[in-house]
């Protein structure tokens, strides 16, 4: 009797103790999960963690951004100025971008301009869009010196905060450049053709104009508001009030979307 006793109590211990964990568990689920879901939030690119197969904080991995070994850094080839006027000069860096998948947008520089005693006359303060494996210019128009004389050009350049993106002007074509110069005037006309299905907004265009020896002696900038699509062209105007005394014999264009939805 007591036999079967202490095995209906132990079995109505363990009875208890199963309908006291159902009861436990259901609370957890009722109310933990609910709150665990509040609470929880799920790794992003920003959030200061390497917890989704980055390849370091906040990049590489499925994040736009790239991390710091996984590009080259910017070739800045030259940096020159040239005189548009009395105590006003246009000063442009022209910056190579080796890489092919990476683009980085509004990237801070100083430029500053030295006489020929190595001191600093002025210096300007900007940003540029290094566009995905294009080179380009960071350029500064009509920067006031006064009346001093400036020897020597200097840029330098933050590092770039590198992200994802291909070149997206493969369909803009260079379709026509005519240059002129007179006494003391030279202008260049750039015909840009869009062969892409959506038109291309927001775009800046440098050029650089070259000497027989190859050197780059003088340079711009304009902006072209929009250039249709299917085949749609636009003339993108550039003017000097100086004449280069027939000293040019090639032309770049490098143009450039200035941001990343740009097209």
């Amino acid at each position: 009797m007591w036999y079967t006793f202490n095995i209906m109590a132990t079995w109505s211990s363990r009875r208890k103790l199963t309908y006291g964990s159902i009861v436990t568990a259901s609370i957890i689920i009722i109310i933990g999960l609910p709150a665990f879901l509040l609470l929880y939030k799920a790794p992003t690119c920003n959030d200061g963690k390497q917890n989704q197969g980055e390849g370091g904080i906040d990049c590489g991995g499925p994040c736009v951004k790239l991390c710091p070994s996984s590009f080259l850094p910017p070739e800045v080839i030259w940096t020159k100025f040239e005189p548009v006027a009395p105590g006003l000069y246009n000063v442009a860096a022209y910056i190579i971008n080796n890489n092919l998948d990476g683009a980085a947008y509004n990237v801070p520089y100083e430029m500053q301009l030295f006489d020929d005693q190595g001191v600093l006359i002025t210096y300007k303060s900007g940003s540029t869009t290094i566009p995905p494996h294009r080179n380009t210019l960071a350029f500064q128009g009509a920067i006031s010196t006064g009346k001093r004389i400036p020897a020597k050009a200097v840029i330098n350049v933050d590092s770039p905060q590198w992200i994802k993106k291909t070149d997206q002007l493969g369909n803009l074509i260079i379709a026509d450049k005519k240059y002129s110069e007179g006494q003391n005037s030279s202008s260049l006309q750039v015909t840009l053709q869009n062969n892409a299905v959506t038109s291309y907004k927001n775009i800046s265009v440098y050029v650089v104009l070259y000497d027989a020896n190859g050197n780059a002696i003088d340079f711009s900038k304009t902006i072209v508001d929009s250039v249709p699509a299917n085949g749609g062209t636009v003339v993108a105007p550039f003017t000097w009030p100086v004449s280069h005394n027939g000293q040019e014999v090639s032309i770049e264009v490098l143009p450039v979307l200035e941001s990343q939805t740009a097209q």
